[in-house]
């Protein structure tokens, strides 16, 4: 569907009678829900909408959009609510794409029940490519700052560092920042921490003929009994232990 320059508003007054998968072909436009405009450009994805009021302001000589409609199994049921609100999503704008919006156009008017289930396959199909393109996104993203704070810690480890200042250094709460790098690693930021410096204390104590107290500031701990705890607890022997047995 292509949309000149402008302002539509179709559904303003009347709201809208189906959920739909819209995505953004070409061009730039504005698509506003009861208020809450979604900025819509290539590969720009959103689903949802059902019996919600929209208007669509046009910004760019024109704009094309691919939809496909669909509705709740049941009008009043939870499942209506979850594809009355709208979700953003990106999708991936490549040749399995292309072809599958043309099997669900060249679907789009058959009543049998063949063309039926192929249209329930491809929608289904449909949805999943957004969804797992999204994913893709998040990770990417996400280990990138992941990467970002490994790096930061090999270079501080040494320095007072809590949960809160490395999620916040990604812009994150420290619950959903915890939880992306434990997935990423296999461990949380204060446990991995705590192994990187009993590293770099090992290798000190092994190296050098630096006292342990001395060792302990060296990787971030003043308290030289605390540290002796720790690195009892992840080597099995005391670090005088260790220097003793050299």
């Amino acid at each position: 569907m292509v949309l000149l320059k402008g302002e539509y508003q179709g559904h303003k007054a009347k709201p809208t009678t189906k959920s739909g998968i819209l995505i953004a072909l070409r061009g730039e436009a504005d698509f506003i829900y009861e208020g809450t405009s979604y900025a819509m450009r290539q590969g720009v994805t959103l689903i949802g909408g059902y019996n919600r009021s929209m208007e669509i302001v046009v910004h760019s000589a024109e704009f094309e959009y691919f939809l496909v409609h669909f509705l709740p199994v049941t009008p009043d049921s939870e499942q209506a609510r979850l594809i009355r609100e709208i979700h953003l999503f990106h999708i991936d704008m490549d040749a399995s794409l292309l072809q599958m919006m043309k099997e669900l156009r060249r679907h789009s008017t058959g009543l049998g029940h063949l063309e039926l289930l192929e249209r329930k396959t491809l929608f289904y199909q449909l949805v999943n490519k957004t969804l797992a393109y999204e994913r893709y996104l998040q990770n990417s993203e996400s280990h990138s700052m992941m990467e970002q704070t490994i790096a930061y810690i090999r270079q501080h480890y040494a320095e007072p560092i809590t949960l809160e200042s490395l999620a916040e250094q990604q812009g994150m709460k420290a619950k959903y920042f915890s939880h992306l790098f434990q997935k990423y690693t296999g461990l949380g930021p204060i446990h991995y921490l705590i192994q990187y410096r009993m590293k770099m204390a090992y290798e000190l104590l092994m190296t050098t003929p630096f006292a342990v107290g001395d060792i302990a500031r060296s990787v971030g701990y003043p308290d030289a009994y605390y540290f002796s705890r720790l690195f009892k607890k992840h080597y099995g022997m005391s670090p005088t232990a260790l220097k003793e047995s050299e």
